[in-house]
């Protein structure tokens, strides 16, 4: 099976746990990027990020290489903002919305302090009603605890099933 991790990563956490589940997996690694950054410190960070995600906002994306036939699965991986996933994977999904149909998807999600129904959330915008796998970490690159790795290495194993 062919697997391909598409995310968004601003502080490195999502990136941390891609890079985590590509030690167990053999997957492609595709990350996005919003072609306007995001202010990445401060109340700014949390100001335009939150209402970016709360108004379901959808910023052009650098140019990122995406074949979904190459793929039998997806992983969807994001932070949490304002309890709604990215809008660089907003965005994501709206180009690649009918090329996602039919594909198994998975997801896993990085916050500070949770993030309550963004899996669902999630599922929803990808029309979708089960993933084969879901995954929520907090701040996964900072605490890198035995928890965490326990909670990826069972994620992986979902994915193989």
């Amino acid at each position: 099976m062919k697997i391909a991790i598409v995310f968004y990563s601003m502080s490195g956490n999502t990136e941390y746990v891609a890079n985590e589940i590509s030690k167990k997996v053999d997957v492609d690694l595709i990350k996005i990027e919003p072609e306007k950054t995001y202010p990445d410190s401060g109340m700014k960070k949390f100001f335009w990020g939150g209402k970016s995600a709360i108004m379901g906002e959808t910023p052009n994306l650098k140019s990122y290489d995406f074949n979904s036939n190459k793929y039998d699965l997806i992983i969807f991986g994001t932070p949490v903002w304002a309890s709604n996933f990215t809008p660089p994977i907003r965005t994501f999904i709206k180009e690649n919305k009918d090329d996602l149909k039919n594909k198994k998807i998975a997801i896993y999600i990085c916050s500070s302090g949770g993030g309550t129904n963004v899996i669902e959330k999630f599922k929803k915008c990808l029309e979708i009603d089960e993933v084969e796998a879901e995954l929520s970490l907090i701040d996964p690159k900072d605490k890198t605890l035995d928890e965490n790795e326990k909670k990826i290495e069972e994620f992986c194993k979902k994915l193989s099933k």
